[in-house]
């Protein structure tokens, strides 16, 4: 059985089932077995490699073969089926498709008009923002350490929930700043860090001294028993980010905090609350690791200073003569 769903090293793959319990899947197609080895190759995230996989894997379970065999009709046919009958959201549309571009596009090299014809545009919608003082009541309702720590550092250098979960002791070497290593699109990044937060990481790293995590994993049934620093030191991966977001969920309700809040809502109340305080939009657009200062330019939309100024700026206008 392979180790990870993106290496592509063993032609069997597995899924895990209610109570431990592992599924075998029949052996990937030769062509899937090349096609995760093109991926590699090409040094694709291992997220978008391990997605893209299954949606491969999913066009050959439903035709009972190898993918290599469809034509462009049959693969046309699989993306109406996922738009009209399973009701894939826009976001998983373009995932579907870039998925089927890079396998028989890329590594098939069947250049097809049908991946240029689809569309999956998504609805234009102004991100959620919390106020410094919903910001406020979401850290004193977090009461576990680990949680409210890293919840802390995400709002204070705007990061990503897996730049947050994934930082090592040797990405805090730097005074006054924190280096994101393999960020989205395998970028690497300097965000200026609060000399408070940096304070409040050394206090949380030393109830465990993992050699490597800030944030190691805790492992299965954390829930049940808390985590001991001993158990902590020795783990072998970091926090997981589905108990970050599900932390997030419970206190969203306890902090009174609008029904669309979610982790990376602090990254966006981050970057729209140091717009707030005249921080330039370049720097924003650099500190969140955008590619596009276009990306960065929607938070201003989303403060109130800048609304406020607007409002006076118009004022000033129609003073009368």
């Amino acid at each position: 059985m392979p180790k990870s769903k993106s290496t592509g090293r063993e032609s069997t793959h597995a899924s895990t089932l209610r109570g431990g319990a592992r599924k075998i899947h029949a052996p990937d197609p030769e062509s899937v077995q090349r096609f995760a080895e093109t991926m590699r190759l090409r040094s694709l995230a291992a997220a978008t490699q391990a997605e893209y996989l299954r949606f491969v894997r999913k066009l050959a379970a439903r035709h009972g073969g190898d993918p290599a065999a469809l034509d462009e009709a049959a693969v046309r046919a699989h993306l109406l089926r996922l738009k009209d009958e399973h009701h894939y959201s826009p976001s998983s549309m373009r995932t579907a498709v870039a998925a089927m571009r890079a396998y028989f596009g890329v590594h098939l090299g069947r250049d097809w008009k049908l991946f240029d014809l689809v569309r999956s545009p998504s609805a234009q919608k102004l991100p959620t923002v919390l106020t410094r003082a919903e910001v406020a009541r979401l850290f004193a309702v977090v009461r576990v350490p680990r949680f409210r720590t890293l919840l802390r550092l995400i709002y204070a250098c705007g990061l990503r929930i897996g730049e947050a979960v994934n930082l090592e002791v040797r990405d805090l070497r730097e005074a006054g700043r924190v280096h994101i290593r393999e960020a989205k699109g395998n970028k690497e990044r300097y965000v200026p860090l609060p000399e408070a937060m940096l304070h409040e990481l050394r206090a949380f790293w030393r109830t465990h001294r993992h050699p490597r995590w800030i944030f190691p994993g805790v492992g299965r049934g954390w829930r049940e028993q808390p985590a001991r620093g001993a158990h902590l030191a020795a783990a072998v991966e970091p926090l997981g980010v589905g108990s970050v977001q599900h932390c997030l969920r419970v206190a969203r309700t306890e902090a009174r905090l609008p029904a669309g809040t979610v982790v990376h809502t602090l990254r966006h109340s981050y970057a729209t609350h140091l717009l707030e305080e005249g921080v330039s939009i370049r720097l924003i657009s650099a500190y969140l690791g955008h590619a596009s200062l276009e990306t960065t330019l929607i938070y201003t939309h989303l403060t109130a200073v800048n609304e406020s100024h607007a409002r006076a700026a118009v004022a000033r206008l129609l003073e009368p003569r």
